[in-house]
């Protein structure tokens, strides 16, 4: 991907050296409201969130018979202070900030479009783990969106993790990850994100895990949506980079988490969709580079 020398976004908070929104107190989180949540529960739902997903805690509020995102616990916040960039001598960090800066041209453009107006997320970058507007965020976690603080999380070590444990290498898989979180900033603007959630609300755990897919499937296609605006009007992709998120795009598939962490597969319990279902959509939003060719939603095959 070239991106070195590009344009690098203003919206990334600094949080590593452990300041700026840690929760008051420790011990995790409680989730309130249906069933308690076995250890078992708990991996299956990290399992399930822990690529490419929003918040975990819909995952873990839609098994424990709670509200989703929206009514995820919330976390009592310490006073922060002012927003930390990052050093400009980071590198990892300035990838972020270059890949963040393109999607906010990208979507700026298509918004305005659409007679509307975009209104750019924030990414924090943090380690171990941080509080926000949707409960204790961690590292555990994978990167995730929360639409109550409108910021995108991520710790930077999930990088190593995507390459040497998922298979799914290159610098545009990571590009990949944020442009799919980025998908799910979109989906809150649009009010999606909302209707969403207030539908799990009401039907059952499979047809909730139903909805979360086809929640999911639509941010990766708008992830492609990206691309398509990456490269045809930048240039930024190299040879081999759409390989690399179609490739991590298969690595993170519910059927190929699921068979790699318990030997089976059970797609009534899939949240975010099969790998061949996840490359789909990538390729739809890429090939095309239209936001109406992701509505997920009312498409009768995913």
């Amino acid at each position: 991907m070239k991106w070195e020398g590009n344009r690098q976004s203003d919206n990334v908070e600094d949080r590593r050296d452990g300041g700026g929104g840690m929760p008051m107190s420790g011990g995790g989180v409680r989730l309130g409201g249906g069933r308690g949540l076995g250890l078992g529960t708990i991996v299956i739902a990290l399992v399930a969130g822990w690529i490419f997903g929003i918040n975990p805690l819909t995952v873990l509020g839609i098994l424990g018979g709670g509200g989703g995102e929206l009514g995820a616990p919330q976390v009592q916040q310490a006073p922060a202070g002012p927003a930390k960039a990052p050093p400009a001598n980071d590198r990892d960090a300035a990838f972020v900030s270059t890949v963040l800066a393109d999607t906010e041209d990208t979507w700026h453009q298509l918004f305005k479009a659409g007679g509307a107006q975009y209104r750019e997320p924030k990414l924090v970058l943090f380690r171990g783990r941080t509080g926000t507007a949707c409960g204790l965020g961690e590292s555990a976690m994978g990167p995730f969106y929360c639409p109550g603080d409108e910021k995108v999380y991520i710790d930077l070590a999930f990088n190593e993790t995507l390459r040497s444990r998922l298979g799914a290498p290159g610098d545009f898989a990571q590009a990949y990850v944020i442009a799919h979180e980025v998908g799910h900033h979109v989906q809150h603007l649009l009010g999606l994100t909302a209707k969403v959630d207030a539908q799990r609300r009401r039907v059952s755990e499979a047809q909730a895990n139903a909805l979360s897919v086809r929640l999911e499937l639509q941010a990766d296609c708008f992830a492609g949506v990206w691309a398509h605006h990456a490269q045809r009007g930048r240039q930024l992709l190299e040879q081999g980079d759409l390989e690399e998120a179609l490739n991590a795009a298969s690595q993170i598939g519910d059927d190929t988490l699921q068979r790699r962490s318990q030997g089976t597969v059970v797609p009534e319990s899939f949240t975010h969709g099969s790998s061949q279902q996840r490359m789909t959509w990538f390729r739809r939003g890429y090939e095309g580079g239209r936001v109406g060719d992701c509505n997920t939603f009312e498409a009768r095959r995913l």
